[in-house]
């Protein structure tokens, strides 16, 4: 199925497009773009089988999100945010993926993992409180996946846990004004001492191990893989996405574009202008084979039923975050180039480039910090991380 729903999207693509500016200046995408995603099945490409799903193959999912990141990234970003969620609770109990998608299942979820709220034990489960920032399409979405610290006796934290909550639990503050990725609407989710059964959370630790719950139920590979493989690539994928249309956009533009300074010709006629684009498109290809490449073999051990070895792990999150990296480069080489008409409002390459500057700040993007990972686990140190 997963073929059937790129071809649908590629006949979105225009209209999308057309949305694009809209989109950015309203902060949220227009609900007739939601409707037409979930008609193709886009959300529901990681879903379990069993609740309606598809289980695609995470490389045909994120190939949907870079097409339609290419020419709207809001729109991009919400389809791989949201749809990969589809997947993670896929992984939490069954009752808990009864109770979202028992009656409805096109029902979405979003998502703030910062461990910012405070989970006190009571009989049954917990008691949950906090605020939470950038829950991208939190306005498209009738639950919340949400991070937070489990509080002993003596006050101290003693477990990180991810709290399934229904929207009639939690109120949604309109905090997103923003530079880039404006239409996401990633606003605040606020919690007030509400009960979350213990079927509706997931400890980390669990999901790091690769032994969740919801593998009693949904036993394809796809939900023996590793979250911090799957969800750091969801924010990566729409990177790429924008700076492939980016591109796409720069090289229409200046194709027949006559400079009017530095001794004037043709743009297409520079050969440092035929430089860029070419390192460019060497970098954004690069991005795209290496994603595509570790999720394949990621994949394959898990249908294989063979344990998903650290050194993967650490590899695609090494080729993940150089991935952000290399399409930011890229983007800011086209960009700089461009001159000065890039910079009107509503120039596609520059919207390109505040929606991949606004994704590369995405804690999953933390080059350094993932690029450190890499290292400790080449020297044979341990490494401990969520996102791993």
């Amino acid at each position: 199925m997963a073929p059937q729903v790129l071809e649908s999207v590629r006949t979105l693509l225009p209209g999308i497009g057309k949305r694009a500016a809209a989109a950015d200046e309203a902060r949220r995408i227009p609900e007739s773009t939601i409707r037409e995603l979930t008609d193709a099945g886009v959300f529901r490409m990681l879903q379990p089988v069993r609740h309606g799903g598809l289980e695609s193959d995470p490389v045909d999912f994120y190939r949907v999100v870079r097409a339609l990141s290419a020419v709207c990234c809001s729109t991009g970003w919400l389809a791989s945010i949201l749809g990969v969620h589809a997947w993670q609770l896929g992984l939490f109990p069954r009752r808990a993926q009864d109770d979202v998608w028992g009656d409805d299942p096109d029902t979405r979820v979003s998502s703030s993992y910062a461990p910012v709220g405070r989970l006190t034990p009571v009989d049954g489960g917990h008691r949950l409180t906090g605020r939470w920032s950038f829950s991208s399409g939190c306005e498209h979405a009738t639950w919340a996946l949400l991070g937070a610290l489990v509080v002993g006796a003596e006050g101290r934290p003693v477990d990180f846990l991810t709290a399934l909550v229904p929207r009639s639990d939690y109120t949604i503050e309109d905090a997103w004004d923003v530079v880039g990725l404006r239409g996401t609407a990633s606003n605040d989710i606020i919690v007030e001492s509400v009960f979350v059964p213990d079927h509706r959370v997931l400890r980390n630790y669990e999901q790091a191990r690769l032994k969740v719950p919801g593998q009693q139920v949904n036993k394809g590979p796809l939900y023996r893989l590793p979250f911090g493989a799957l969800f750091t690539c969801a924010v990566t994928a729409p990177v790429i996405g924008a700076v492939s249309g980016g591109y796409e956009s720069y090289v229409s533009l200046m194709k027949e574009r006559v400079r009017l300074s530095l001794g004037g010709g043709r743009f297409a006629e520079d050969p440092f202008a035929q430089v860029a684009i070419a390192r460019a498109a060497s970098d954004i290809d690069a991005t795209v084979l290496q994603m595509d490449r570790n999720l394949r073999e990621l994949s394959e051990l898990a249908a294989a039923g063979r344990e998903i070895p650290m050194e993967l792990r650490l590899r695609t999150r090494r080729d993940q975050v150089r991935g952000t990296e290399r399409a930011v480069a890229a983007i800011d080489l086209l960009f700089k180039t461009a001159g000065g008409n890039a910079l009107r409002r509503g120039n596609p390459v520059e919207r390109a480039w505040r929606d991949a500057h606004a994704g590369s700040v995405h804690v999953a993007n933390d080059v350094e910090r993932a690029l450190a990972m890499y290292g400790r686990g080449a020297f044979g140190l341990t490494v401990e991380d969520n996102l791993v």
